[in-house]
């Protein structure tokens, strides 16, 4: 019988057990890695958040929209 899991799942399945270390190294390895790897930041960023204080929270969103706003968009064609 094969085994089913959602994509939150098979990331959290993948990461767990790993040391700060490895964490760190996959992590570096996504930003600006394949577009693959964004699911994967993303259910990480998900799992921070759910365990952040209201100011951490208040204070990731000051650096990203900070950061984000630094960003000049490529045009849609």
């Amino acid at each position: 019988m094969p085994i089913t899991m959602d994509l939150r799942q098979a990331i959290v399945h993948k990461v767990h057990g790993k040391s700060e270390a490895d964490l760190t190294d996959m992590i570096i390895g996504s930003v600006d890695g394949p577009e693959a790897a964004l699911p994967g930041l993303g259910v990480i960023l998900e799992i921070a958040w759910k365990h952040m204080s209201p100011n951490q929270q208040q204070d990731f969103v000051h650096l990203a929209h900070e950061q984000i706003d630094k960003i000049k968009p490529v045009p849609l064609t």
